[in-house]
Formats: C-alpha cells, sequence, structure tokens
C-alpha cells in the first residue's frame, strides 16, 4: 500500500474528483492523506466528512510545507505526491508497485505518464485534451485512451505523480522550505537524491494520470525557482537534466561523478545573480506571514 500525499489550495472540485479517482481506479485500498491550505471553499469541511488524515494551515504555505506537514503521518513504507487536480486511470499505483518491487532497493524515484490538455514543449508528457475542468472531463474517453497506450518505461527526467521510499524521503530531508511557495522544488529534491546515491528516475509506462494542469500554480506568487536552483547548486537546472539526469540508468551515466560539477557557464551566470537576495526576495514576495499560517501539534 502506498501513503498518497496531496496539498490542496481551495479546490474542492477538483480534489474530490481526484481523491474518487484512486478510489475507484487503484488496486489497493491507500492510504490518502491530504494538506488544506486555508479551506475556506468547504474543503476542509468535506476533508473532514470523508474522515481522510490531514493537516491544515488557515494560509497558502505553499506544497513545501504542505508535503513536510503530511509526511510524518505516513504509516506505509512508500510516499507518493498527487497533485490535487490529476486524475488516475485503472492500474497506475500496481505498475508502480511492481517496479518499486522489480527494483529491490529504496532507492529510486519513479513518476507515471503524464497527459496534459496543454503539456508545453515536454518530451514526456502527452498532449491530449480531455477537459480543463470538472465541467468539461471527458473520463470515458480518457480512460478509453490510457488503455489503448503501449509504452515502455523511461529512464531520465520524469514526471509526476512521484513515488519514493520513506525512508529516502527522509534521508534527503523531504522538500526545501527555500523554494517555497514551490516551483523548481522538484529539481531541487532530484539534486538531493542524486547527492545520496539515487540514479533510478524512471517513468513508469503502464501507469497512466492525467493532469489539468496549473489549477493551482496559476494563482501563486511564485517564487523564481531556476535562479534559486542555480544559486543553491552552483548548475543551472537545464545543465543538470542534460548532463546528468538524462543519463542516469545508461553506461554513459554509472561514469559520472557523485557530485554534480558545473560547467564555466554555469558558474558564471551564478555570478551575475550574487548580487540578489537569495531566496528571501522572493519568499517575502510570496508570503511574508508563512509562520502564522501554520499550525503544529
Amino acid at each position: 500500500m502506498l501513503s498518497i500525499l496531496i496539498p490542496t489550495w481551495n479546490n474542492l472540485p477538483f480534489l474530490k474528483l481526484c481523491i474518487d479517482s484512486v478510489r475507484r481506479h487503484s488496486g489497493e485500498a491507500h492510504e490518502i492523506l491530504v494538506h488544506v491550505n486555508d479551506g475556506s471553499d468547504g474543503t476542509l469541511e468535506w476533508v473532514r466528512e470523508q474522515g481522510l488524515r490531514h493537516t491544515h494551515s488557515t494560509g497558502n504555505v505553499g506544497v513545501c510545507l504542505a508535503l513536510n506537514q503530511l509526511a510524518p503521518l505516513a504509516s506505509h513504507d512508500q510516499l507518493l505526491f498527487l497533485n490535487d487536480d490529476m486524475f488516475v486511470t485503472p492500474g497506475w499505483d500496481t505498475a508502480l508497485i511492481d517496479a518499486a518491487r522489480a527494483l529491490g532497493t529504496p532507492v529510486y524515484y519513479l513518476s507515471s505518464v503524464m497527459i496534459e490538455p496543454n503539456a508545453g514543449v515536454s518530451k514526456q508528457v502527452i498532449a491530449k485534451d480531455f477537459g480543463t475542468t470538472t465541467e468539461t472531463f471527458d473520463e470515458a474517453a480518457l480512460l478509453a485512451f490510457a488503455a489503448s497506450l503501449s509504452r515502455e518505461d523511461v529512464n531520465g527526467v520524469p514526471t509526476q505523480p512521484t513515488l519514493v521510499s520513506r525512508s529516502l524521503w527522509h534521508l534527503v530531508g523531504g522538500y526545501s522550505i527555500e523554494f517555497g511557495p514551490g516551483m523548481s522544488s522538484d529539481d531541487d529534491f532530484l539534486m538531493k537524491l542524486w547527492l545520496v546515491g539515487c540514479r533510478t528516475f524512471r517513468i513508469v509506462g503502464k501507469s497512466v494520470v492525467y493532469h489539468f494542469g496549473c489549477r493551482s500554480t496559476g494563482r501563486v506568487v511564485k517564487n523564481r525557482g531556476s535562479r534559486e536552483f542555480l544559486m543553491k547548486w552552483g548548475m543551472t537546472q537545464a545543465e543538470f537534466k542534460r548532463d546528468y539526469l538524462d543519463l542516469a540508468g545508461t553506461p554513459a551515466g554509472a561514469a559520472l561523478p557523485n557530485v554534480p560539477r558545473p560547467s564555466g557557464k554555469s558558474r558564471l551566470k551564478r555570478t551575475v545573480h550574487g548580487s540578489k537576495p537569495y531566496p528571501l526576495e522572493d519568499l517575502e514576495r510570496w508570503d511574508p506571514n508563512v509562520p502564522s499560517h501554520l499550525k503544529l501539534d
């Protein structure tokens, strides 16, 4: 069984659809944990009515703090981060669990094939529109399309949702709060996994998830994640993906150093950005009152 971590921010129609899909399309009855940001749209009451274990903040504390509050509640050995505007299709969980079991190690990062109505330029995301709202969502067409897909597992840069072992999550300290409210926090997490020896970054071809896309990030004041990643790690996200993550699981990847080595171009870019008050400027732009939103038991 999985412990599924879902942060949500006044997105109740999508949250209901997401959790309904997990309940109907999963091979097992997984543990569902929800962090409610604000919840004044009825989310908090609904989560309580459903009997779901949850944490709550009076404002939007962002994905990093939300996940870090949820993770200690997990009772299973595998943690899955699922966005509240995702819809899982039959077999999604079985494929991930089987892939993790076959590895024989807790050091991995697995994700699903993701379908989005507006996928952009990503080669790993399928662009197919099955609706952008709960009212326009065409579940029957999505399920038929997902069942027709025949995709092999792909090593390299993963998508979402993401599955890691609980032990690996806690080893690297979960998500880094300096990336609040969350832009580039995934890439930062991937770097931390690389540094502790994780080399299995894989999209599992038989696990298919639909993502409505940007239902929360379109409302939040974003941090400049690419700049923050560069300042923290000394290299750009693009360089890390191209020269390290994309090679994971290949012979070339096996020869890569345990500590990534930034190029001269990345070092120069970092120098240019060095005068900026990283990351405090972005944190203040986002919400200087985040501490007052948190509730710790």
